[in-house]
């Protein structure tokens, strides 16, 4: 089985957002619905919550309907959609944005 990864930034240096990150996990096409981007995810979620991160955000295309449902299973939710902000492949893209706040922080 192919693999994947997850990776995290702040999504800022000011200190007031010390506690939010923005994150993106990409899977291997040999890998795909296999539940490798559930377990990348929620061991983000489990490592984010131990360093004090109240907030994870990401941006996903609206078209991305898998990783749109993965993100809302594991209790993101939709706060907005940025208009034609992500160039992929030449073509100007609008961007859903999604947000996790901790329960336990």
């Amino acid at each position: 089985m192919g693999g994947g990864r997850a990776d995290v930034a702040p999504t800022s240096s000011r200190p007031v957002y010390a506690g939010v990150v923005e994150h993106s996990v990409y899977v291997d096409p040999a890998a795909q619905g296999r539940g490798v981007a559930r377990l990348l995810l929620d061991a983000l979620i489990a490592s984010t919550e131990v360093a004090g991160i109240w907030t994870i955000q990401s941006g996903v295309f609206p078209d991305n309907t898998a990783s749109l449902t993965l993100h809302q299973r594991a209790g993101f939710r939709i706060i907005g959609v940025r208009e034609r902000v992500g160039r992929h492949h030449g073509r100007w893209r609008d961007v859903v944005l999604l947000e996790r706040r901790s329960p336990l922080i």
